[in-house]
């Protein structure tokens, strides 16, 4: 009889601990599953001119919006003209000095991706959606 009881008992830890891990799974808070990224290309690159030191100098650069919302999206594409229009009069007031270090990208990359999301947001949409501009190419000359 003892070794039945130490079976049983064994038994009922088992289930105990697995109905209590069980229940510690169930209620635990579920990640939220991203939707998968929407790219809209801004084409054709924007090629702005500035002055440096008395020399005109070429930039051109080819952006994507990203965004994971499927009406934003479309929004941006519907705002194309006025999107693009900031962004060339942001990418057209920079200094070649400014621009030409990692960090200066990453700035630029930074204001292009708030320019974006005010147009955005002036269209009746959610600027929050937009979570990133990439330069997929950035030349310089």
């Amino acid at each position: 009889m003892p070794l039945f009881m130490s079976f049983f008992v064994l038994a009922a830890g088992i289930g105990g601990w697995l109905f209590y891990t069980r229940t510690l799974e169930a209620n635990l808070p579920k990640s939220p599953t991203l939707a998968p990224p929407i790219y809209v290309a801004l084409d054709p690159p924007f090629v702005v001119n500035f002055e440096t030191e008395a020399l005109v100098r070429f930039l051109q650069i080819t952006v994507q919006v990203m965004t994971r919302d499927p009406a934003t999206a479309d929004l941006v594409r519907h705002n194309d003209p006025v999107v693009r229009n900031d962004l060339l009069l942001l990418f057209g007031n920079q200094r070649y000095e400014q621009i030409a270090t990692r960090e200066g990208k990453e700035r630029l990359r930074e204001e292009a991706l708030a320019a974006v999301r005010r147009v955005v947001e002036a269209a009746g949409g959610r600027p929050e959606l937009i979570e990133a501009v990439y330069f997929t190419s950035f030349v310089m000359q």
